[in-house]
């Protein structure tokens, strides 16, 4: 019974040494079953080579299991492992990280595979499995690759048990190693619950721990923003307290770009602080953003945030910012006024930053820009002149522009007339500057889709957007998206909306694909949940749990012992439990005890410390009209419970003569 698997005594292979003998079929497929789960979600953030050389080691192993033959050479295996340090050196550049250690301890697994020859072997390279399905959550903590470590851990377990069980079935390895995941279970939430949580890591993880963030830059050039528009990969979750803003003013604030060089825009130095840079004013927005690892400070808030939410701050741009880099999943409160005025009284050395040009950038721009001012009367009459001469150069909005040379605005508006979002923005503010009117560039997210399962609002890296703000005394920082003038549809459904008929888009935003959509909808919302409920249970979240139990106000050191105790109490009670189980469900164990029993009543007592073959000695000279069928009876039992395996005919033939003694 799987209750009583691990408490069971069977006899145990002895170990070999050395040797090919030493690693039986079944135990070596639990191994490799293991190793291939442990190394699967690792395959997807390894450097290739590793990944081959890793694949590579385990098929050998294998091969030399099914179709036989030695073990490589000692020295064979020690001039691969030197090879493969030199290599991860190279690759990384460093042996310390967290990158090159899970590169070199995938290569160190597959090596120790193809070495193992005894019992120490395999149970070296089952705590490399171990270690490994920990380290796979350095870089995803989704729900799958949470299921895949867990089936590793599973397999891990059961090669270990095919080692102190050796004749146990693979049907019954599962179910012990399910049983002993489960025991843990309780224990595992009790700690998840109760033990403390703490800011960051248990330990400093690397300066290498948070590469391979993608997401907005603080600069801006040709193709930065349509390459990242064809990630579908989720930027962030925004749920609202009513009802969602219109499609219009779902505009994520993220850089501000004010320096231009004539081919890539980026931020100037501004000013932070606790407080926002304006006085909020008009209809407020209220509404919970998750946001995704991205290593930068911005939080990507509707315009224009306001309120003292912990850590964040607020920059002269008007940005709401974290107090450090987003480095792991990150969940605000934070609240919106679209409609505040910002930036009336701008100092003079923002808004002559907002004007510079480099010198003899984009020559045809500048002269269409100051033949369009030259008959104006106001900044407002230039800006409605210069979107509308964009509306009759006729552009085209695409997800593939061409390439454009030094001069990239003049080569925009005037040869190839198309682009993308941040084409439009970059030609518009460069011709707003060129007619003497303070211009910036903006870049962030429009839009984000509802998901219909639970609610929330999902903006993703395709929603990655660039527009303009323009600076006018009576009205100061306005915003003016320029995309609009060429893909209407853009800010009102989103980028499948807005491309022109033949441009291929990213799967899930294909029409015909719709079911496809609903799919990912469930999907998202599992793992949303998933995301809120265990990834984020932060310090906020246990304070709030624990201050609804009444235990709010515990110290470090009460709760040290709390949970001691607790964790012992648990303990001692599966203990108790696992032992009660497995003297329950093991037949022959009853057999035996009802035998013991029956003798008993006659005042034959089995002694302590003493065996089967010698209390059926003593009994057969004590009851000699019996002493065949007893010493049957005890030999049987010996034979069965120190000889595996015990088969279920030889339990129940046991029972049966039990059951026909008759004592007189």
């Amino acid at each position: 019974m799987p209750g009583a698997a691990m408490f069971r005594r069977r006899a145990v292979t002895p170990p070999h040494s050395s040797g090919q003998a030493a690693l039986r079929r079944d135990q070596g497929a639990w191994l490799l079953g293991a190793a291939a789960l442990t190394l699967a979600p690792h395959l997807l953030t390894l450097p290739l080579w590793v990944s081959a050389l890793s694949v590579l080691l385990l098929g050998w192993r294998a091969s030399l299991l099914w179709q036989g033959g030695r073990t490589p050479n000692t020295y064979l295996i020690l001039l691969i492992a030197v090879a493969a340090g030199i290599g991860v050196r190279v690759a990384f550049g460093h042996f310390f990280g967290k990158d090159p250690g899970l590169a070199f301890l995938a290569l160190l697994l597959g090596l120790k595979l193809l070495e193992t020859s005894s019992m120490r072997d395999i149970r070296a390279a089952i705590l490399l499995c171990f270690f490994l399905q920990l380290g796979v959550f350095f870089d995803n903590q989704s729900l799958p690759v949470a299921g895949l470590a867990l089936c590793a851990n599973l397999l891990s377990i059961g090669a270990l048990l095919s080692l102190s069980d050796p004749a146990a079935g693979t049907r019954e390895r599962l179910r012990t190693s399910a049983l002993l995941l489960a025991q843990g279970l309780p224990f595992m939430l009790v700690l998840f619950v109760l033990f403390p949580r703490i800011e960051g890591p248990l330990w400093g993880l690397p300066a290498d721990a948070h590469s391979g963030m993608s997401g907005l830059s603080n600069t801006m050039a040709p193709g930065s923003i349509s390459d990242l528009s064809l990630s579908e990969a989720i930027a962030f979750r925004a749920d609202f307290a009513g009802i969602p803003p219109q499609p219009a003013q779902r505009y994520w604030r993220g850089p501000v770009l004010s320096v231009f060089d004539g081919t890539t825009w980026r931020a100037a130095r501004h000013l932070e602080g606790d407080r926002p840079p304006y006085e909020p004013s008009g209809p407020r927005l209220d509404y919970r953003i998750t946001l995704e690892a991205h290593n930068q400070r911005w939080l990507l808030a509707l315009d224009f945030p306001a309120g003292s939410p912990d850590g964040v701050r607020y920059s002269s741009t008007f940005q709401a910012m974290y107090r450090q880099p987003l480095r792991s999943r990150t969940r605000l409160d934070l609240a919106s006024y679209p409609e505040t005025v910002v930036g009336l009284n701008e100092h003079a050395h923002v808004l002559d930053t907002a004007l510079r040009l480099p010198p003899d950038s984009n020559p045809r721009t500048q002269a269409l820009a100051q033949q369009l001012a030259a008959g104006s009367t106001s900044p407002e009459d230039i800006l409605a002149r210069t979107l509308a001469r964009m509306r009759e150069i006729d552009l085209t909005y695409t997800l593939r522009p061409p390439l454009t040379g030094t001069n990239g605005v003049d080569a925009f508006l005037f040869d190839t007339r198309r682009g993308f979002c941040e084409h439009f923005a970059s030609a518009f503010v460069f011709m707003m500057r060129a007619a003497g009117v303070p211009a910036r560039v903006v870049t962030g997210y429009q839009g984000g889709e509802i998901n219909p399962v639970d609610g929330s609002m999902i903006v993703r890296q395709s929603d990655a957007h660039a527009w303009a703000e323009v600076w006018l005394p009576q009205r100061g920082w306005v915003r003016v998206d320029p995309t609009a003038l060429a893909a209407p549809g853009r800010i009102e459904s989103g980028m499948a909306g807005a491309l022109p008929a033949g441009e291929v888009l990213p799967l899930f935003m294909r029409p015909h694909l719709s079911w496809l959509r609903d799919l990912r909808f469930r999907w998202e919302a599992v793992s949303n949940s998933w995301n809120q409920w265990v990834l984020g249970y932060n310090p906020e979240r246990q304070r709030e749990f624990l201050s609804r139990l009444g235990l709010g106000e515990l110290s470090w050191s009460t709760w040290i012992g709390v949970l001691g105790v607790m964790a012992a109490g648990l303990m001692g009670l599966l203990f108790a439990w696992a032992l009660r189980q497995a003297r329950a469900a093991d037949p022959l164990d009853r057999a035996w005890a009802a035998f013991s029993a029956r003798l008993a009543r006659r005042g034959l007592n089995r002694r302590p410390a003493e065996g089967p073959l010698d209390y059926g000695r003593r009994l057969a000279q004590a009851l000699p009209d019996h002493a065949a069928e007893i010493t049957d009876i005890t030999t049987r039992y010996a034979n069965l419970r120190y000889r595996p395996p015990a088969s279920p005919e030889a339990v129940r033939e046991l029972k049966r003569r039990i059951r026909i003694l008759k004592l007189t």
